[in-house]
């Protein structure tokens, strides 16, 4: 698998040219020298920012707004997203210059991403791409062809991406950008083709990065180099390369490049054979890793600790590591289809919105045209509004059809193809506006969490067409229980969750347990024999969870792992873990688990 870059936070950092503070005491040089150095030389912007924060009281308002914006983006630099998107959003709103709005749209743009906006963020993309033919100012356009790359190439459009990229190395007043611009379209590549890529193209951009002291920048480079040798089976290359500009990537204190590194060096060290070290790097990416995100490298660096504890027979540990690696991978996927999604969204709007603007214009032809037909002859009148009424006529289906496709095209993102039940993130919106409600009414509220037991052991047995026959009947059966009311989605693979509005911790138990017997009495037909069904359940309330659905979620899911961990089959909830239990199963029902009794429960490996 490629390793991805650190490409989303590009335009947040870049080169190592270090320069001492400018001899000027002109604020408007001051803060041109700050612009211009905020990426190839921090420490110093810092400084140098500091410094015109002190003196804010004496500068014009042009300089306030810019410096301002100088603020916003230090802030985002040190990953304080929360903290610099009200700061962006007043300059977009309230800045006189437009150069400078345009700036901070692509700041924000930025942030956007980061918080996995994405919708909203192709969508100012887009904007700020219509608007760059009337952008003069050199570094506005530089930001912009930045986000519009290093987008394209996160939603996995990478001739996109490449085109951009190529924008910047053909604007001969973007040359002092060619360092970032080759990267880019590097990476674009890399991740496009993969192994099939060739080494020296990359070469070519760091030996561009380092002359322009671009070290950064540099590095993520080495970064896809390393990972093509490790696809290559070269794990010496990789390591040799990667050490040698370790330490350079830790002093910059770069959170997603330190990871990538640590997560490269610990692939490279396990297929070289050397465990140990393998164990550390990646403990470090684990370390390093972004608190609360799934990223490639995280996902990765839990493989690798699984395999290592895996061949050393650490049983336990590996089967630990391993449930981790799956959540990890889980949530970096899903946030892989979530980018996917919304840029295929934002160009269904755009291109609706192509088509009304077109009707609208076509609309006003035609009545321009009406009004001269008035002149002529009652005769060719008639000719000509019966053949306007033919093209309004197919205009009238084209929308038609366009408002269809989009309708059927929200449904499929709402909708589990598979079961018909709610999706993921439909299921959380919907829960979300339920639990407002209850807060409001201070009503009881439920969560139930249900995972279906060694549901991987099934689907390696009977195979895929099997697991998905159990998944839908696993639903009906569910659906049999529920109310109009209730809120039931499909999480991911055999996940599910359950929201019950006006519902006593008493009565959601109840029902969980009505459930998990109903789930337990619906065998599907195997290749030779009745495949038996169980899953596992966890239920939170309101009285103990409070209206957060993030809370909610949390216990429920700690409820489930004690369910699984105490042997499966079960219904548990709250701290004391009240439960019920399934009495002994038919002997006459195939039983797929059997030989996994002695396995750490709640691990992972099987459901």
């Amino acid at each position: 698998m490629v390793l991805s870059g650190a490409c989303l936070l590009l335009s947040f950092s870049a080169g190592t040219a270090f320069a001492a503070l400018p001899a000027s005491t002109d604020p408007s040089q001051q803060l041109d020298h700050a612009d211009s150095i905020k990426t190839s030389n921090h420490p110093t912007f810092v400084q140098l920012l500091a410094q015109l924060d002190r003196d804010a009281a004496t500068l014009t308002t042009t300089q306030q707004w810019h410096l301002r914006y100088l603020d916003a983006w230090e802030v985002a630099y040190e990953g304080k997203y929360d903290a610099a998107g009200p700061l962006l959003s007043a300059i977009i709103e309230q800045s006189p210059d437009d150069t400078l709005r345009f700036r901070a749209t692509a700041t924000r743009i930025n942030i956007l991403g980061i918080a996995h906006r994405y919708e909203d963020a192709f969508s100012q993309l887009s904007q700020l791409i219509d608007q760059l033919p009337r952008i003069r100012d050199d570094e506005a356009r530089y930001q912009a062809l930045v986000e519009a790359s290093q987008f394209l190439t996160t939603a996995g459009q990478y001739d996109l991406a490449i085109s951009y990229a190529q924008q910047m190395l053909d604007d001969t007043r973007l040359q002092r950008h060619q360092c970032i611009g080759t990267y880019l379209k590097l990476h674009a590549q890399f991740r496009k083709s993969g192994a099939n890529v060739e080494p020296p193209p990359f070469q070519d951009g760091i030996d561009i990065c380092v002359k322009a002291g671009e070290n950064l920048i540099a590095n993520a480079g080495r970064a896809d180099i390393a990972d093509l040798a490790i696809q290559q089976g070269r794990y010496g290359d990789a390591i040799a390369l990667l050490q040698r500009n370790y330490a350079d990537v830790r002093s910059y204190r770069y959170p997603a490049q330190i990871a990538i590194f640590d997560t490269l060096l610990a692939k490279a060290y396990l297929r070289a054979g050397d465990a140990a070290q393998a164990r550390k790097f990646a403990l470090a990416t684990i370390d390093d890793a972004v608190k609360s995100e799934y990223a490639e490298s995280l996902s990765q660096a839990y493989e690798v600790l699984y395999l290592v504890e895996s061949q050393q027979g650490n049983v336990r540990a590996a089967l630990g590591y391993h449930e981790k690696f799956m959540e990890a991978d889980k949530g970096y996927l899903n946030d892989i289809r979530a980018r996917a999604l919304a840029y295929q969204t934002v160009k269904q709007q755009l291109l609706a919105n192509k088509l009304q603007v077109e009707t609208l214009n076509k609309q006003n032809s035609i009545l321009q045209l009406q009004r001269e037909l008035d002149r002529k002859a009652v005769e060719n009148g008639r000719l000509y509004i019966a053949l306007l009424l033919m093209f309004l006529a197919s205009v009238g289906l084209w929308l038609f059809r366009l408002k269809r496709s989009q309708l059927r095209f929200m449904r499929l993102a709402q909708q589990d193809s598979l079961t018909g039940i709610y999706s993921r993130q439909h299921f959380v919106d919907a829960a979300e506006l339920a639990l407002r409600q209850a807060a409001k009414s201070t009503r009881s509220a439920c969560l139930i969490l249900m995972d279906l037991d060694h549901f991987k052991l099934v689907n390696d047995t009977y195979g895929h067409g099997v697991g998905d026959m159990v998944l839908k009947r696993t639903v009906a059966a569910c659906q049999a229980h529920l109310l109009r009311r209730d809120v039931f989605g499909r999480l991911g693979g055999e996940e599910f969750a359950i929201f019950l509005p006006e519902c006593g911790p008493a009565q959601a138990r109840e029902k969980a347990e009505l459930i998990r017997l109903a789930i337990a009495a619906t065998p599907v037909n195997g290749e030779t024999r009745d495949v038996a069904i169980s899953a596992s359940f966890g239920v939170a309330s309101t009285d103990r969870s409070g209206y957060e659905l993030r809370q909610l979620m949390i216990d429920a899911d700690n409820a489930l792992y004690r369910a699984k961990r105490d042997g499966r089959n079960r219904v548990v909830y709250g701290e004391i873990g009240d439960v019920s239990v399934e009495p002994k199963a038919d002997t006459d029902r195939h039983v797929v688990n059997n030989d996994l009794g002695n396995l750490p429960p709640h691990t992972g490996i099987v459901s």
